[in-house]
């Protein structure tokens, strides 16, 4: 997948790990992304841990990345769903390391707005029709005001659902189409907040949080 900037040459100058201990996975890897050879390093740690929390295979199955990011490998989330489908880049039910990182890397805080805004979109097509549908909007507003457990009334989540599609539906034509999207997310920035994970522009420091949890610890 296409989600990041491949390396420019301003970023030869950033601490590596000693190329002949890389592997030539992890090299190319760091070639496509915003990460270092040192950080794809850091993330196939952070993919070990996550790989074996639940079916020790060495690949992340949705009940995996479910526990990481809710702490709950039980609970129905259409978020999480999509988050997986979209990370399993080869439809076969499961994320290898180099889905992982590639997918991983959009969050990165160095990756264009208008990649993240791309894969944001997908998130809300649910039914993959290269446009977004106002029951598919209602559904993921409503999915994550239930993951931050946050109640609205009906007619709240219709009035957003109803100013999103006046701002966004630019053609007048009941779907907003990628091209749209991407208009109304460049007016409207902080649709984008959750597209950013801080923790990903040094990921050699820590693990984060959810990682270290004693669900995923060894």
């Amino acid at each position: 997948m296409g989600c990041g900037p491949s390396k420019s040459a301003t970023t030869s100058a950033t601490p590596e790990a000693n190329p002949s201990s890389a592997s030539a996975e992890h090299i190319s890897l760091a070639s496509k992304t915003p990460f270092t050879v040192s950080e794809v390093e850091s993330l196939s740690e952070l993919f070990e841990k996550l790989s074996t929390s639940v079916i020790k295979d060495g690949l992340i199955h949705k009940e995996e990345l479910q526990l990481a990011l809710f702490q709950n490998s039980k609970k129905n989330n259409l978020f999480l769903d999509r988050m997986f489908d979209l990370f399993d880049v080869n439809r076969n039910g499961h994320i290898d390391f180099g889905e992982f990182v590639q997918s991983l890397s959009v969050f990165h805080p160095k990756t264009p707005d208008p990649v993240k805004a791309s894969y944001a979109f997908k998130l809300h097509d649910l039914r993959q029709t290269g446009y977004i549908e106002r029951v598919e909007l209602k559904e993921m507003v409503l999915a994550l005001l239930s993951e931050s457990e946050l109640n609205l009334s009906d007619d709240v989540v219709e009035m957003i659902v109803d100013k999103t599609f006046v701002e966004a539906d630019a053609k007048g034509d009941g779907r907003i189409d990628e091209e749209e999207w991407k208009e109304f997310v460049a007016k409207n920035p902080l649709m984008l907040k959750n597209m950013t994970l801080p923790y990903l522009m040094d990921i050699t420091a820590s693990f984060p949080s959810f990682v270290l949890k004693g669900e995923v610890h060894d």
